[in-house]
């Protein structure tokens, strides 16, 4: 059986991107929806990913504990509208260190398919970056910008290369987005 993925960027995506660090639990905001989308994706078999940049640790602004947190709030605020965030990949490193997981290099995906025996080539990368759009495309995934954090507003011509698939208001209408194809691929 084939396993796809929706894989996730986290701040702007699924938490306010506030331009600080969240470096504690108290500190993370949850978007609308979030868990509810989560949730759909879930029903339709899709496993969900997060995958995040968080160089807050390798600045040394919070520590691998402290994400552990975040996160453990984070997949809580999901399960409370029904949704499961099957893992969270993140890298600590700094943007400078010129690491391979750090988006918009493949290695979070890459290492998740692996553990997780996913088809890239039937997932998508949803993201609020350029960054984001970059990683997803470039392991195959199919791709979609929200503009619900760091881009607010899409203009192909100042959007780098590679360009998203599809552009949504937010994580809902992504998944939205991401039912209506896989019901047109599937002839249901």
């Amino acid at each position: 059986m084939i396993t796809r993925a929706v894989f996730l960027d986290r701040d702007g995506v699924l938490s306010v991107e506030g331009g600080d660090y969240v470096t504690r639990p108290e500190l993370l905001r949850m978007l609308p929806r979030v868990g509810e989308a989560i949730e759909r994706l879930n029903r339709a078999n899709f496993r969900v990913m997060i995958v995040t940049n968080q160089s807050a640790v390798g600045r040394g602004l919070m520590t691998l504990d402290d994400l552990a947190e975040v996160h453990t709030r984070l997949q809580s605020e999901v399960a409370l509208e029904g949704g499961r965030i099957d893992a969270v990949y993140f890298c600590p490193h700094r943007p400078e260190e010129g690491c391979s997981c750090r988006k918009p290099a493949p290695g979070m995906l890459l290492r998740a398919a692996a553990e997780h025996d996913i088809d890239l080539h039937r997932s998508y990368m949803i993201g609020d970056s350029p960054k984001d759009i970059a990683a997803g495309a470039s392991v195959g995934c199919r791709t979609v910008l929200v503009l619900s954090g760091h881009t607010r507003a899409y203009e192909p011509c100042r959007f780098p290369a590679p360009q998203p698939e599809c552009v949504c208001a937010d994580l809902w209408n992504a998944v939205e987005w991401i039912l209506s194809v896989e019901a047109t691929d599937t002839g249901s």
